[in-house]
């Protein structure tokens, strides 16, 4: 049971990246899809534990959540969605992957906490893939906005790195509640956010667009709802490294079916820097990787 739903986590994951290039290309705007998506399951997930007497309604008015839904699911989606308008979703979906990377760079910067040799391998390492997933659209088969695309989702993973390093104090100072009802309430935030962007940048809902609208409730439904819900349930079930080993995983499924399935546009060299961040993401969390490594060993000698 835990191998399945771990591999349908990576799946799901790995193709949100493909949905949200599927409605932005069917004509949904940017900001207006990733805010129905966010608003609509913060609300679904958060209604249905308060139903259950396993949420009360003041978590909806504290202000950490929305500093939380301000940089975890605004600035990280609003980027996001935004470049997809002009990155393919598999190179969206490995640059997203840098976020770990930020995240120990972040902690270095302004927590001052020292970064070991191995993690800087990694980021050094992470850094030429990012340089190699750039360099294609130095040719002329890519335009500017692909690199300006490129730069903006990273831009993103900034505000994932530091949503992430706030949000894990958050948690942690909020024991006796769930993290999927506190990962529900910042997703409301985030997705009023960015419907505010989406009024002001004047976006409307296309008249009629079947793709985008199925792109919507695939992303709310299993994107935000079930993928997160499994991801949590694995916390609770194995360990908190195995379930975020998704980032190894699903950018190599966005990738695979951004290609062949959507027929985008693909050069060699950005698949070496896919495995260059791939392999960063291994150093970065080279420690947890042996530890867990070494358990699962320990328990089949058992």
């Amino acid at each position: 049971m835990i191998i399945f739903l771990y591999s349908l986590m990576c799946f799901i994951f790995g193709t949100t990246f493909l949905a949200i290039k599927v409605g932005i290309d069917a004509g949904f705007p940017p900001f207006l899809s990733a805010g129905i998506r966010f608003l609509l399951a913060g609300l679904l997930i958060f209604i249905y534990f308060y139903s259950k007497n396993r949420s009360v309604l003041s978590l909806l008015f504290r202000k950490e959540l929305v500093a939380a839904g301000f940089s975890l699911t605004f600035i990280t989606f609003a980027c996001l969605y935004w470049a997809e308008q002009y990155v393919t979703s598999g190179i969206a979906a490995i640059l997203s992957a840098t976020g770990p990377m930020l995240i120990i760079i972040l902690q270095s910067v302004f927590l001052k906490k020292g970064i070991s040799k191995i993690s800087l391998a990694g980021i050094l390492i992470g850094f030429i893939g990012v340089m190699l997933l750039f360099s294609p659209g130095l040719t002329i088969e890519v335009n500017g906005q692909w690199i300006i695309g490129c730069g903006i989702i990273l831009i993103g993973e900034i505000g994932y790195a530091a949503g992430t390093i706030y949000s894990s104090k958050l948690i942690s100072s909020l024991p006796s509640q769930s993290p999927i009802v506190l990962n529900a309430i910042q997703m409301i935030y985030g997705g009023v956010f960015l419907l505010i962007i989406a009024f002001i940048a004047k976006e409307n809902i296309p008249a009629s667009s079947k793709e985008g609208l199925l792109a919507i409730i695939y992303l709310t439904v299993a994107g935000s709802m079930i993928g997160h819900t499994i991801y949590y349930y694995l916390v609770a079930k194995t360990n908190a490294f195995l379930p975020s080993t998704w980032l190894y995983v699903s950018p190599i499924i966005a990738l695979t079916i951004g290609r062949f399935y959507y027929h985008e546009y693909f050069h060699p060299i950005m698949l070496i820097g896919a495995f260059f961040i791939i392999a960063s993401l291994i150093l970065i969390n080279f420690t947890k990787v042996a530890d867990y490594v070494t358990q699962k060993k320990i328990v089949s000698v058992k």
